[in-house]
């Protein structure tokens, strides 16, 4: 009798068990397809150099599943996975851009930006005037102007008479210049900074070299990196909800031109604040790598700052503070002429200014590199770039072969015994290629002032590459454009409005597309979710409206983002 009733509650317990599993099935199924699609009939481009090319790919929820040919590609997914039908059109891994200025980028877009859209003196009356009117340019009672190209700077004259009288004689203006260093102030603005003859004249000349000064020290409005910093504490600071709309607004455009990561290099209280922002309204989907500045004077508490930083906002899962922001040195062109070179300039005898005891800086990238830090540096000048390998030679040979992805980000110029030190050191280049353009930004205020020895390698690009080097996809927005056609067009072409800039430079297109998905991925240190199209990566899209690897540069450089899925959600399409 024992023994049936335990039979029989067995037999029960199984019943039960079965019926319940039964009735589980069909809902693990549903679940299992749920968010399951299949997209079809693509030309894609994996990034994945053993397999760069297939035609389908599936994902379920916010993860790849399979990419291959159609067949096997079917067989990851339930019967009930939606099926969409791509007609032929190009499907890559999101693209990544490992130098934007992203949160500061939102804010350009929000404000009174004049990047694209003054050429002129008088364009930029115009423009100053509408921006003053509306209000867009306003911050606090001082007016600024985003944006403004580099040849303006050679017309200090006509800009202080333009903007130091009538309307704005005691209207405090600042024009900022599109590379992020330079800048001018009105004579109002020059008077509220304190920047005056006698301020000027108890500066020691390197201290001046930072600001236009004419021959009885009178300033001329022309600031450049640490004259800049002298004005920047007058503008008052963004509120909150200017910096979500600002995030907002970046989010959006990024999204539009198929961004779905990057590395934003400067990572100030605003910008944290701005993505902490976007969290908190469940708006940060995408992978963002955010470094904060440190300068290689003290680098025990530098470091232990950063270490600070990284704690506060440890809570934040697609935000990584992850890395170290240096100044190697500023910028080339006249007349600021504060990029670090190996020669001096022609017109001055100054080699342009280091920002860094080479020593210190060593010391940095030994300590940084043994915390897990990447160290990405701002080096421009061929000096620069030399002492900025230097130091990252030192944490190599200090610390063996981390395999963190030190970068460097901008070399306009690079000395060619420097090329092969990418490989051996493993260094990654972040080239912002669309300014390789023969244009008077390269040209008539480059190349008058530098020697010829150093000017005949500018953005050499194939030359790194050629050596074993990796480049990464970079725009340095908001200073130019974040559009991926425009920089893989100019990289490959590197024609401008006065020819072309060194055609033995050229890159070739795949390999710039491998710069934007997968080498900004391992400039970010995310290979591992992101960059490419593999199973198990992060399901990051994007759709383009024609083979951008086969039509003409001018042809590609037109191409649309037609949608775009970060972790598996749609979070632009060209319909809406």
């Amino acid at each position: 009798m024992k023994i049936v009733s335990r039979l029989n509650g067995a037999f029960l317990l199984t019943l039960f068990v079965f019926l319940l599993f039964g009735l589980m099935v069909p809902r693990l199924a549903a679940q299992g397809s749920a968010n399951e699609r299949i997209f079809f009939n693509a030309k894609i481009f994996t990034a994945e150099p053993d397999a760069p090319y297939a035609d389908s790919i599936a994902i379920r929820g916010d993860k790849i599943l399979a990419v291959g040919s159609y067949p096997e590609v079917a067989k990851s997914v339930s019967d009930s996975a939606e099926r969409v039908d791509l007609q032929g059109k190009s499907l890559f891994p999101g693209f990544i851009d490992s130098h934007s200025h992203t949160a500061d980028g939102g804010m350009n877009l929000i404000s009174a930006d004049a990047s694209e859209k003054v050429h002129s003196i008088a364009d930029l009356v115009a423009f100053a005037n509408a921006a003053k009117t509306s209000g867009t340019g306003m911050r606090g009672g001082i007016l600024e102007i985003l944006g403004l190209p580099l040849e303006f700077w050679s017309h200090i004259d006509e800009l202080n008479a333009k903007f130091s009288t009538g309307a704005y004689e005691t209207q405090p203006v600042l024009l900022d210049g599109m590379d992020g260093h330079t800048g001018w102030a009105n004579r109002a603005l020059l008077k509220r900074a304190g920047i005056t003859p006698d301020f000027l004249k108890n500066l020691s000349a390197d201290q001046r070299s930072y600001y236009g000064v004419g021959k009885n020290f009178e300033p001329n409005g022309f600031v450049v990196d640490a004259g800049k910093e002298k004005i920047s504490p007058l503008l008052p600071k963004p509120s909150d909800e200017r910096l979500l709309a600002a995030g907002r607004a970046a989010l959006r455009y990024n999204y539009s031109l198929g961004i779905t990561a990057w590395l934003d290099p400067l990572a100030d209280d605003d910008v944290l604040k701005t993505y902490q922002l976007l969290f908190d309204h469940a708006e940060l989907i995408s992978q963002v790598n955010a470094f904060p500045q440190v300068y290689a004077k003290d680098p025990p508490a530098e470091l232990a700052a950063v270490q600070k930083i990284q704690e506060k906002y440890a809570a934040i899962p697609n935000l990584h503070i992850t890395g170290i922001k240096v100044f190697a040195d500023g910028v080339v062109e006249f007349p600021s002429q504060t990029a670090n070179l190996s020669k001096p300039y022609l017109n001055t005898g100054r080699n342009g200014d280091l920002l860094f005891d080479p020593k210190k800086f060593a010391e940095l990238c030994i300590a940084a590199d043994k915390m897990g830090l990447i160290i990405h540096v701002h080096a421009l000048g061929d000096g620069a770039v030399t002492a900025a390998l230097d130091g990252i030679a030192a944490a190599r040979q200090a610390n063996g072969n981390s395999g963190l992805p030190h970068t460097l980000t901008h070399e306009q110029f690079v000395l060619p015994a420097d090329f092969p030190r990418f490989r051996e050191l493993g260094v990654i280049s972040a080239l912002q290629l669309l300014w390789a353009s023969a244009e008077p930004d390269t040209i008539e205020i480059v190349k008058p002032f530098v020697a010829p020895e150093i000017y005949k390698w500018q953005y050499p690009a194939r030359s790194i590459l050629d050596a074993g080097g990796v480049i990464s996809g970079a725009s340095d927005w908001p200073v130019s454009s974040p559009s991926v056609f425009w920089g893989i067009y100019q990289a490959e072409t590197r024609k401008g409005v006065e020819g072309v800039l060194d055609a033995a430079q050229d890159m070739p297109r795949e390999a710039m597309f491998y710069a934007y998905t997968r080498n900004s991925a391992r400039a970010m240190n995310l290979l591992d979710s992101i960059g490419s199209l593999a199973p198990g990566k992060r399901a990051d899209l994007i759709l383009i409206d024609r083979d951008v690897l086969t039509v003409s540069p001018e042809e590609m450089r037109g191409a649309k983002i037609l949608w775009t899925i970060v972790a598996g959600k749609t979070v632009y399409s060209a319909t809406n």
